[in-house]
Order: structure tokens, then C-alpha cells, then sequence
């Protein structure tokens, strides 16, 4: 497959583009750390919603929806799709609770909330926890899977497409700090909407597929539509309903569905304009990343499953693969090859718009953690603003590089999605819980920590060996990390000493401001199912109407609207504040 000169343009242009962002918003961005990172505080709900959603719209992640629809049907969708759980409890519960906090990033929390040089240790151990290990692990998934995209659209190798792409994210991401990244996102979204909407359109209608009908009868699809799964078969009921509802939503930290919030979901809501707008980025945030979005990504997948039955017609096809990169996330790309001239371009620049909005994401919020939680704090307390602007710039540089060099060593997105998951099992009621319970204290979370990195990376390595320690499924990992970490943490929590009172009373009075902590809580956990069963139904209706079952499309779309009528007399009626 060749690209053509209207391809090769539109990408060209786009490249230029976020160049020009980049530079543009230097100028403010090297005003202060705070400009830098958080772009002064002062912006509107829709650009920090819209940059939420562009950031979780990795090049990664059309491959693991295509993965998870080609190994489980639709229904697979759900161990992310229990995630939206995890957004609705921030939006209600704790989105105006972090722009109140006024820190610059989510780590500041730690001296905030806890006392003693524990607190100060914890806050740089986590900065370099989650700015470089954790972030370089996020990033680097997202790098394999752009290796991925280039390695079948473009004939480029792992190396060649990284050496480029990182060289670009690079200079507008540390030039304009989050500024020039949101700006950017803003762009991307745009771009990579129109992109997979349209593409989705042409693949349905080839002549292989033969339109939407013809594809939703064939025998390869007919028995991966369901949208719940098979509740008669025991493994899947338990791998992608039960553990995501029951266990993963509020036990795991992951970026984007973070349990009270956390990484560039805080640093958004640290950068509103005011509390309210903190809230309703996130709110706009879950509604876009779970309700709207999906559908042009599942329909592609099953689409693959016509043209590329199994993984080995995709990698006939693909010679050029190499073992480490193939896999079912592949067929996405795959199926992009199909794409006349100009939409080709236009696709393949939304999925590089992807792959950088993600990455420069990743790299502004590390960096941020590096410079605000671990330099200035520790190794230079003097640093003036343009010195922290250099070392912010200067790792993200660093960053880069070590993400780049990891993803040779990942194999698929799921594989980075379940790694992920590992390494925050068992946090995250910590999390949920570390705002509203004084017992819990800095050796809670360093307990936390620690143990589910352990179980993590044990299992992580047990599964590379040719000849696993134990052989153990892919759930039961999940819930011994969770068991193991959660107990180990309270354990913790009960036997040492909590933070002295004076450092909990400053906290609760800046916080909730001398009020009942638990002021509206019905009014909360009304508004939290009300928009989780909307926005679920809102899913369900798009589901339903592009099956062609009207009547049930109709009825969940009224639950969506009545869900919505109830959210908006809350807001109205001033119960949510």
C-alpha cells in the first residue's frame, strides 16, 4: 500500500500545525511553573473535557477495543466499561474537593493531608513512582501500539517510527507545556473523530462487508453482538461482568479512572477556572469517553473478523510483522489499509493525533511530578521558575526516550492494559477513602504501594517464563492483588499512628471549608447513579439503534433524557455543591 501526495499533505499539515501550537504557547508557558503545568488556572470546562477525552483516545486504544471484540464479542468491553464507575464517583465526589485543594499537582496532596518527613518522603517516592515507572509503562503501550499503526500503514520498523514521532511530541509538548498540549488535544479530537466515524462508514459499506446488515448477520459476527455476556458461560461472566463490577472499578488505579481522582485527570481539574468548571470537564469527559465513543471502534472489529478471521490471515497478509508485534489489536490498522487516498491520510493523521495527544499528555504530567513533587522539593528548594521550566522540558525529553526504549519489550495493548491494572490493584479504595477517613496515614499508602507493585511485577515476570512458577488465570491475579494489597494496607492503617490533628484540622478547613463532610451525600449518590445508568443507557440506545432493534433503542434513550432531567434540577437546585 502506497500513500499519495493528498496523504503525505494532510499528515504534513497537521505536523505543522502542532508545531505551531507549540511555539504559539511558549510564550506564556515560560512565564512560571505554574503556566507550565497548569496553565495559569484559568481553563473552561469544554477544553479541559475535550483534552481528557483526546489524552484516553491513545493510538492504543482502537486496538484493544478491536482485541477485546475479536477475542470476546462486544460484550468484552466491559472490563473498561465498568470503569466509568470510577469517573462518576470523581465527578460527584471529588472533582470540586481537588480545584479547592489549590496545589499544583495531585502529589502536593500528600504534605496537605499528612504531617512529618514520612509525608515529604512519600510525596517524591510517588513522583517518581508514578511521573517515570508508572508513566513510563503507560507510555510506552501507547508506543507499541504507534509502532504498530506505522509498521502496517506506513512500512516504517518500531525504531524508524519512534525516532520520528518522538522527536515532534517532543518539541511542541516542551515547548507550550500544558497549554500548548490542550490546545493541541483540542485539535486532535477534532481530527480523530471525524477520522475513525468516517472510516467506519466506508469499511462497513466495502464491497467484502457489503453494508451494515449483511455484516451484522454474518456467521463469523452473529455470535459477538451480544452486549452482555453469556451469563451460562462461568469464565466469561466472571472475567468481564463480575471482577470489573464487583472488585476492578473501585480496588484499581488506572490512568483516566483513577479512584477519587488522580494523575492528568487531577492535573485538568487543578487547571480550571473555578470548581464548577472542574466538574463539568469531568462530567463531559465520561459522557464523551464511554457513550459516544466506542461504537465506530466496535464496528470496525467486527468488521476485521469478515476480512481477517484469525490472527494468522492478518500475519499472511503483514509478512513484515514481527513476532513481538502481532496480535488481534493489529486488525484495526489492519483494516485502515482498505481506505481510498485522502481518507487514508486523514485516518492515519487522526491515529498519529491519537498517539501524540496521549503521549505529550503523559509527558507534561510526568514531567510536572518530576520537577514540582521531586526537584524543587528536594534537590533544589530555591530553584527559580526558569529552572523549573528547564528541568520540566529537559525531562520530558527523558521520559520520552524511556517509553520509546520499554515498548520493545510489550507485546499487545491488553498486555499493558492488564499490567496496569496489576500495579494499582488493591489502591484504590485508599484512595477513595483518604479524604473522608482520618485513621489513614502516609504508611498506608507506602503499604499500598509497595505491596501491589510486588504481586504485580511477580506475576508480570511469571507470565514471560517459559516455564510459569504457577499457572494462574488472569482474574484470580487480579483479586489476589486486590485481597492481598487491601488487607496489607489497613493492616497498616490500624497499627500505626494517624496524622497529628493540627495538619488534619488545616486540611478539612481548607477542604470542606468547616461544613459536614458528608453535606448532600444522598443528594451525591443519587446524581452518581443517575448519570452512570444515562450514560450506560445512552450506549445501549446507539447499540440497539445500529442493530436495528428500535423499540429498545427508543426506551433506553428515555432513560437517558430522564436521567439527565434529574442531574439538571440537582445542579439547579444547588444539591450537588
Amino acid at each position: 500500500m502506497k500513500l499519495t501526495i493528498l496523504d503525505y499533505s494532510i499528515i504534513i499539515i497537521f505536523f505543522l500545525l502542532s508545531l505551531y501550537i507549540g511555539i504559539r504557547a511558549s510564550k506564556s508557558a515560560k512565564k512560571s511553573s505554574a503556566e507550565y503545568f497548569l496553565s495559569g488556572r484559568n481553563m473552561p470546562w469544554w477544553l479541559l473535557g475535550i483534552s481528557m477525552v483526546a489524552t484516553t483516545f491513545a493510538a492504543d486504544t482502537p486496538g484493544l477495543v478491536t482485541e477485546l471484540v475479536r477475542t470476546h464479542g462486544v460484550s468484552g468491553n466491559w472490563v473498561w466499561w465498568a470503569l466509568l464507575l470510577t469517573g462518576m464517583l470523581t465527578v460527584f465526589f471529588y472533582a470540586k474537593l481537588w480545584r479547592k485543594s489549590g496545589i499544583t499537582t495531585d502529589l502536593e496532596f500528600y504534605e496537605l493531608r499528612y504531617s512529618g518527613k514520612v509525608a515529604g518522603f512519600l510525596r517524591g517516592f510517588r513522583a517518581i513512582y508514578l511521573g517515570v515507572i508508572f508513566n513510563v509503562i503507560t507510555m510506552a503501550g501507547v508506543c507499541l501500539a504507534g509502532a504498530k499503526i506505522a509498521n502496517i500503514l506506513l512500512g516504517l520498523s518500531q525504531t524508524e517510527t519512534l525516532l520520528y514521532s518522538s522527536i515532534i511530541i517532543v518539541v511542541y509538548s516542551s515547548l507550550g507545556g500544558l497549554k500548548g498540549v490542550l490546545l493541541t488535544d483540542f485539535v486532535q479530537f477534532i481530527i480523530a473523530m471525524i477520522g475513525s466515524i468516517w472510516a467506519t462508514i466506508y469499511i462497513v459499506n466495502l464491497p467484502e462487508i457489503g453494508g451494515l446488515d449483511q455484516l451484522l448477520q454474518h456467521t463469523v459476527v452473529n455470535g459477538k453482538l451480544d452486549l452482555l455476556p453469556d451469563f451460562s458461560n462461568k469464565e466469561m461472566l466472571i472475567t468481564l461482568f463480575i471482577i470489573p463490577f464487583a472488585v476492578q472499578w473501585w480496588s484499581t488505579w488506572y490512568p483516566g479512572a483513577e479512584p477519587g481522582g488522580g494523575g492528568y485527570i487531577a492535573q485538568r481539574m487543578l487547571a480550571a477556572k473555578d470548581e464548577k468548571n472542574a466538574t463539568w470537564a469531568t462530567l463531559f469527559f465520561n459522557f464523551a469517553h464511554y457513550a459516544i465513543r466506542p461504537w465506530p471502534w466496535i464496528l470496525v472489529g467486527l468488521a476485521s473478523l469478515v476480512i481477517f478471521p484469525d490472527i494468522l490471515s492478518i500475519n499472511n497478509t503483514f509478512p513484515n510483522l514481527t513476532k513481538e508485534m502481532r496480535g488481534d489489536d493489529v486488525a484495526y490498522a489492519a483494516m485502515m489499509t482498505y481506505l481510498p487516498a485522502g481518507l487514508l491520510g486523514l485516518v492515519l493523521t487522526s491515529l498519529i493525533a491519537a498517539f501524540m495527544s496521549t503521549i505529550s499528555t503523559q509527558l507534561n504530567w510526568g514531567s510536572s511530578y518530576i520537577v514540582n513533587d521531586f526537584y524543587s522539593r528536594f534537590i533544589n528548594k530555591d530553584a527559580s521558575e526558569k529552572q523549573k521550566v528547564i528541568v520540566g522540558r529537559l525531562s520530558t525529553v527523558i521520559l520520552m526516550l524511556m517509553a520509546a526504549l520499554f515498548s520493545f519489550y510489550l507485546q499487545s495493548a491488553k498486555d499493558v492494559f492488564d499490567l496496569l491494572l496489576q500495579i494499582g490493584a488493591g489502591t484504590g479504595l485508599l484512595f477513595i477513602l483518604r479524604w473522608f477517613w482520618s485513621r489513614i496515614n502516609p504508611y498506608s499508602e507506602i503499604a499500598a504501594m509497595a505491596i501491589s507493585f510486588i504481586i504485580a511485577i511477580f506475576f508480570f515476570i511469571n507470565s514471560k517464563m517459559s516455564e510459569p512458577f504457577i499457572e494462574i488465570k488472569g482474574y484470580w491475579q487480579l483479586i489476589i492483588g486486590v485481597f492481598v494489597t487491601t488487607l496489607g494496607w489497613i493492616i497498616v492503617t490500624l497499627a500505626t499512628k494517624p496524622t497529628n490533628k493540627e495538619t488534619l484540622d488545616s486540611f478539612n478547613q481548607l477542604i470542606f471549608e468547616g461544613d459536614d463532610k458528608f453535606k448532600n451525600i444522598g443528594t451525591k449518590i443519587l446524581a452518581f447513579f443517575c448519570s452512570v445508568i444515562g450514560i450506560y443507557g445512552f450506549l445501549f440506545a446507539t447499540g440497539n439503534f445500529i442493530y436495528g432493534n428500535l423499540g429498545y433503542g427508543a426506551i433506553l434513550s428515555v432513560i437517558t433524557i430522564v436521567c439527565s432531567i434529574v442531574i439538571q434540577q440537582l445542579w439547579k437546585k444547588k444539591l450537588l455543591e
